[in-house]
């Protein structure tokens, strides 16, 4: 999809904030409020806006801990992969699942309370399929987080 310079201030103003009413943000870009709702809905309708979503404090939330787990298998097969992705997927608890290259074959990226509530995790997630090497990293700060994609030209 091409994007001109406006519709990437309005996808940029609602990554920052989707609740935003629509006369808000043709302010905010110099449009008027039906054009500005028009380029939206386009956005909608051609799956560049996915959804809209709340970002929670996981802190807050007593979710302190986020753990990096690597995953390697010896499995390489498609029913094996259909299964360790829908048990994984099944586990609120992982936020992220990727299939990497490399090294490693799956990366998770884990939210729990604390180190034994991730034991728990780690135990669920070990009777999903067979797996070769699970290597968990406990991140210390988080230097950087954010849903906002770069939208430049």
């Amino acid at each position: 999809m091409v994007l001109d310079s406006m519709d990437r201030r309005i996808l940029a103003i609602l990554q920052e904030d989707a609740t935003l009413p629509i006369s808000e943000v043709a302010e905010r870009v110099g449009l008027s409020q039906t054009p500005c709702w028009k380029r939206i809905k386009r956005f909608e309708r051609d799956g560049v806006i996915e959804r809209r979503a709340a970002i929670l404090d996981r802190e807050k939330l007593g979710l302190g801990v986020t753990v990096f787990v690597a995953v390697r298998t010896a499995h390489h097969t498609d029913e094996w992969l259909q299964a360790f992705s829908e048990g994984v997927s099944l586990m609120p608890e992982v936020v992220e699942f990727y299939r990497m290259s490399g090294d490693i074959d799956y990366l998770l990226k884990v939210v729990a309370r604390d180190i034994a509530d991730y034991d728990r995790i780690y135990r669920k997630l070990t009777k999903v399929a067979p797996l070769h090497d699970v290597s968990s990293s406990f991140a210390m700060q988080e230097i950087k987080s954010t849903t906002a994609l770069p939208l430049s030209a």
